[in-house]
C-alpha cells in the first residue's frame, strides 16, 4: 500500500514545525533570559516586601538580584547588590525559639564548611528580638543576624564588608514584621 505524496508533506511540514518551536524555546528563550539584566535598580524610600509580612528598608544605593529573590505570602528570600556587599533576608517558617533560629543557621553555615561566632542579643527598630555576629565560609567572611517574628525566622547575611557599612546597619534596623497578608 502507498501512501499519498500530500499526506507526507503534510507530515513533513509539521514535523519541521515542531522542530522549529523546539529550537525557539532551547535557543531563544536562554538568549532572551540572558539579556534580560539580573541586578535591577530598587527604590530606597519604600518597605520592600520580603516575604511572609516582613518588610525592609533597602540601603541607598542597592541593586535588587532578581535571580535570587522569591517574595511569597508565607516566606521568602531577597538578595540586594551595592558593589562587592551581598545582603541576604531569608524569611521562613518557624516554631522555635531564638537559640533555635540561630541554630538553623549555624547548621546552614557549618555545611558549607564555615563557623558562625556565639552573637550578641540584639533587635530590629520595631522591636523583633535576635541575635548577630559573624560568620566565615571558605569562600566568604561577613556578618549575621537572626530574628525572630510571630511563627517565623528572618535569617540575614551580609558578605563583602566588615564592619557593616551603616546604611546596611540602618537597613538591617528597619526589619518589620507587619504580619501575614
Amino acid at each position: 500500500m502507498r501512501v499519498a505524496r500530500g499526506r507526507l508533506l503534510r507530515n513533513a511540514a509539521g514535523s519541521l514545525g515542531i522542530l522549529v518551536t523546539l529550537a525557539v524555546i532551547a535557543i531563544g528563550l536562554p538568549a532572551v533570559d540572558r539579556a534580560v539584566p539580573a541586578i535591577r535598580p530598587i527604590p530606597t524610600h519604600e518597605p520592600y516586601e520580603v516575604g511572609g509580612g516582613v518588610t525592609v528598608l533597602p540601603p541607598p544605593g542597592a541593586q535588587l538580584d532578581v535571580t535570587r529573590t522569591r517574595p511569597s505570602a508565607q516566606q521568602g528570600t531577597v538578595l540586594f547588590v551595592l558593589g562587592p556587599i551581598r545582603y541576604v533576608i531569608v524569611v521562613a517558617p518557624f516554631d522555635g525559639d531564638l537559640d533555635g533560629a540561630v541554630g538553623r543557621l549555624r547548621r546552614k553555615v557549618v555545611n558549607a564548611q564555615g563557623r558562625l561566632d556565639a552573637g550578641l542579643a540584639t533587635a530590629t527598630g520595631s522591636g523583633l528580638p535576635g541575635q548577630q555576629g559573624a560568620y566565615a565560609t571558605p569562600d566568604r567572611t561577613g556578618r549575621y543576624a537572626v530574628f525572630l517574628a510571630p511563627r517565623l525566622s528572618i535569617e540575614v547575611t551580609v558578605s563583602g564588608s566588615v564592619p557593616l557599612p551603616a546604611p546596611i546597619e540602618a537597613s538591617i534596623r528597619s526589619i518589620a514584621y507587619r504580619g501575614r497578608e
